[in-house]
């Protein structure tokens, strides 16, 4: 305890407020619409959002705590993304079983050790483009609320450019905060809506559909793997981190995906974007107190699920153009990165534009969503592709 305290610091507990604040600020608008796509209500989304940070509190104070290295959890951005495009047409029960599933999978991935061998076995490139042909919708989606509200998001996407040049720490940050300022100006902000509670947990009994497993539950478990726990693992690595034993963190977040997603908890996962924020100098000179901003991010994180009424309500408050605005320009860089390993070998380059063009089109088969068909037919592409090389 005496350690503990000694190791407390000001920049450790701003870095992992920091990484919690920039974390809702620039996905929850994401994870709002994947919920509302599901079909869930009000106090559905609630629920979800009490259960993600209570997820992501847990797994970082576990970890933060028991490795003493800055072990940042959080929810899969990209996974909810996915989620938003693909649960239209299913049941929140069916939702709930594909969460499931994927708990189970990841529960697997950690316990097995097979994580390595995983992603070796798919093609970075290929799983890229699958990512990108899923968040493009949102990156288009900027443009069309410019339509829609062509001040105001005319301002956000100024915003975002100019502080991406000079703060790009913050640049969401910011533009959530200026949109949030000309919406109050527009009055167009939903004030009445605002609800100051706590959250209350929601059981959903999970229904299990093959057409929907396959088709939303190993795309979901994919782009997890690829775009959350790989990236999430280099961080570690690059930040001095590279002894931190991986599968114990798996099969950790595994675990508590497992127990928290029959109330909303779709995935939790490795951190990137903002691990980056707690594994930095900024957070501490000395590597080896930077836990503290860990341990930080996961008191913050469960607080912000103990509120979850309150985020709900201020999200439901926000104008839809801003909401979409936010989710797109949140994602734009994810975006490019994606299509830029996607495209970088060329060797991978055709297979991967079959992947991201079918995964984008929205195509569906047998009910099966079309980031399972742009990861078959962009596997499919490269195999033949590579056998035609090899005579």
């Amino acid at each position: 305890m005496k350690s503990f305290i000694s190791d407390l610091s000001l920049s450790a507990i701003s870095a992992g407020f920091i990484a919690v604040l920039v974390g809702f600020a620039s996905a929850m608008a994401i994870v709002f619409q994947a919920a509302q796509a599901a079909g869930a209500s009000q106090e559905m989304i609630e629920s979800w959002v009490w259960a993600l940070g209570w997820g992501m509190g847990i797994g970082c104070l576990a970890f933060s705590l028991y490795y003493k290295r800055p072990i940042i959890i959080v929810w899969s951005t990209p996974g909810a993304a996915l989620l938003a495009t693909s649960l239209t047409n299913i049941s929140i029960e069916q939702a709930i079983g594909v969460f499931v599933f994927v708990a189970v999978l990841i529960l697997i991935t950690g316990l097995s050790g097979l994580f390595d061998t995983l992603t070796k076995r798919l093609p970075l490139p290929i799983a890229a483009a699958m990512l990108a042909g899923i968040l493009v919708q949102f990156g288009l989606g900027i443009f069309t609320a410019l339509q829609a509200s062509p001040l105001l998001v005319a301002v956000m996407f100024s915003v975002f450019i100019v502080a991406k040049r000079w703060l790009p720490r913050y640049a969401i940050m910011l533009v959530l905060c200026s949109g949030l300022t000309l919406a109050y100006w527009q009055d167009s902000l939903l004030i009445e809506a605002l609800n100051f509670s706590l959250a209350t947990p929601i059981w959903v009994m999970p229904e299990f559909t093959l057409s929907h497993l396959i088709g939303i539950g190993i795309p979901l478990y994919i782009v997890t793997m690829t775009s959350q726990n790989i990236p999430g693992v280099a961080i570690l690595k690059s930040s001095g981190y590279s002894a931190q034993p991986i599968s114990p963190l798996l099969s950790g977040t595994g675990i508590i995906n497992l127990l928290l997603a029959p109330f909303g908890g779709f995935t939790f996962n490795l951190a990137a974007i903002t691990a980056a924020i707690c594994t930095s100098e900024e957070a501490h000179p000395d590597p080896n107190k930077r836990y503290i901003a860990g341990v930080s991010a996961g008191v913050f994180n469960i607080l912000a699920g103990i509120g979850g009424a309150t985020v709900v309500s201020l999200f439901a408050a926000f104008p839809k153009p801003l909401i979409a605005a936010l989710a797109g320009l949140a994602l734009l860089s994810t975006i490019g990165a994606s299509l830029m390993t996607a495209t970088e070998k060329p060797q991978y380059r055709d297979p991967a534009i079959v992947t991201f063009l079918v995964t984008a089109s929205g195509v569906s088969f047998f009910d099966i969503a079309s980031a399972f068909w742009g990861l078959v037919l962009g596997l499919l592409t490269h195999f033949v592709l590579r056998q035609y090389k090899a005579r």
